[in-house]
């Protein structure tokens, strides 16, 4: 089966991640997928709200370790890079509804949602310090403006987890609801903004982000030139031998 379902209900397309046994981590085909679909959404008119989710018990474990190690991303045009652009880019309302896991870009994409609804069982991280990395998805940028800089620098300097609570509170997600109840919450908001002139919609998301588009424009491409020396260098090599050995780094 694909990696990524996709299905039209009315003017709401819905986007699952579909690897529930790795726990939806991303792959650089995925990244490309989803970076192909927003675009493609944005240009379509039928189409109003993109609702995403996933399938099984995990969100996403951001990536796919094995993927990425093949196929680290450059400073250039990664596939990262091109998911990060549409979402950037991407002018209509976009839902996210989190369950388990939130790890990594799980966690990072989500600063670019407009709803964010998290299950009970939610959880989050950015272990990108854990890891000899620094954040991506525009993260360093996005998350102290939204914390403020003492909150941001726990998660990140840190990278510890966090539950749906915290993240509720930090103002990461738009409010945390029983498991059964994510999907039926998140699709009833879909469906009330479908509901609305969409020319209005697009335009107050507009004017919201418009204050600090160039600041974030700014700092994905430093965060990606960062990224790529990092994920090159003896700390993080000798990191993710650490995690497939399940071992602290040395």
């Amino acid at each position: 089966m694909s990696d990524i379902i996709t299905e039209r209900l009315g003017s709401i397309l819905s986007i699952q991640l579909n690897r529930p046994a790795k726990k939806n981590a991303m792959t650089s085909s995925m990244y490309i997928t989803m970076a192909e679909l927003l675009d493609g959404a944005a240009k379509d008119d039928q189409i109003r709200v993109v609702l995403w989710h996933a399938a099984g018990n995990s969100f996403s474990a951001g990536n796919d370790i094995e993927d990425f190690m093949k196929n680290p991303p450059g400073p250039g045009e990664s596939p990262q890079a091109r998911l990060i652009h549409a979402l950037i880019n991407f002018e209509k309302p976009l839902i996210a509804a989190v369950q388990g896991a939130a790890i990594g870009g799980g966690t990072t994409m989500l600063a670019h949602c407009d709803f964010v609804y998290a299950a009970d069982s939610a959880k989050f991280q950015l272990p990108f310090v854990n890891l000899a990395l620094v954040p991506e998805f525009g993260s360093s940028c996005l998350l102290p403006l939204r914390f403020g800089y003492i909150r941001a620098a726990e998660l990140i300097l840190l990278g510890q987890s966090f539950g749906a609570l915290r993240a509720a509170e930090l103002g990461l997600v738009t409010s945390v609801v029983p498991d059964q109840e994510l999907l039926a919450i998140a699709t009833e908001t879909a469906q009330t903004l479908a509901e609305k002139a969409p020319g209005a919609v697009q335009a107050c998301k507009r004017l919201m982000k418009a204050a600090f588009r160039e600041q974030l424009e700014q700092a994905v491409k430093l965060e990606n030139e960062v990224f790529a020396e990092r994920v090159r260098s003896d700390d993080a090599k000798q990191a993710f031998l650490a995690f497939f050995a399940s071992r602290k780094p040395a």
